[in-house]
């Protein structure tokens, strides 16, 4: 688990004005790919920096034993790859479709330019970047401090931020399909012993699950984050 995760909180679209964003598109070639199709492997790299225009795409690794674990989950406006002096940490890493996605990849001449004429773009790319690898880095050291419990209420609050609909009684659904194994992917443990904590929780009023779905009280899950720290 590195600093790859805080990519999903780089949103290209939030740090674009209109006429910027405009030529971006035309420096860009999309195609559309089906949920469940891999997009990247480690040995099919190529070079370019991809901007999810449509769908969820996730970032994964595998062990040894054949074993993913899941980096992050990118969204619209997320960009991922390698281009122009400008890494994002994706090289290595299996990358997948989680449903219908538009995907852009950028032209590599033509957005040296665009990075050139825009230095405040530029330097807003970096320092927003740095700050959260460096946001990522403290954050790895907690989870890997923690144990499962912790671990899991940190990437359900996470995801809940992130993809959350808040709902009656202080719920918040998130807005992803996830099953037992998924999130055992995401903190790197076992599906049983993900879904034994799930069950606590769901006993003890934390969480509610269904078949794929993930509802939260983010105050408790909080609570519990604190009262461990």
């Amino acid at each position: 688990m590195d600093s790859i995760q805080y990519l999903s909180q780089f949103n290209l679209l939030n740090n674009l004005s209109t006429e910027d964003f405009m030529e971006m598109e035309e420096m860009t070639s999309i195609t559309a790919v089906p949920a469940n199709t891999l997009i990247q492997t480690p040995s099919t790299f190529t070079e370019g920096l991809f901007f999810v225009k449509k769908g969820k795409v996730r970032l994964y690794q595998l062990s040894s034993t054949g074993k993913q674990f899941t980096l992050d989950i990118l969204s619209e406006g997320n960009v991922f790859g390698e281009m122009a002096g400008i890494s994002l940490g994706t090289r290595e890493l299996f990358i997948d479709t989680l449903d219908d996605c538009d995907i852009c990849l950028m032209n590599k001449d033509r957005f040296e330019g665009f990075l050139l004429s825009r230095p405040r773009f530029m330097l807003n790319l970096i320092q927003t970047l740095s700050s959260q690898f460096n946001e990522m880095g403290s954050l790895m050291l907690q989870l890997a401090l923690g144990d499962l419990r912790f671990r899991l209420a940190h990437i359900l609050l996470r995801l809940s931020r992130r993809f959350g609909c808040e709902e009656q009684d202080g719920l918040s659904r998130i807005n992803l399909s996830l099953s037992h194994q998924e999130l055992a992917n995401m903190v790197g443990a076992t599906r049983e012993a993900v879904s034994g904590v799930l069950r606590q929780w769901n006993r003890d009023g934390l969480v509610q699950t269904g078949f794929k779905t993930v509802r939260i009280h983010p105050q408790r899950l909080e609570k519990l984050i604190s009262d461990r720290l």
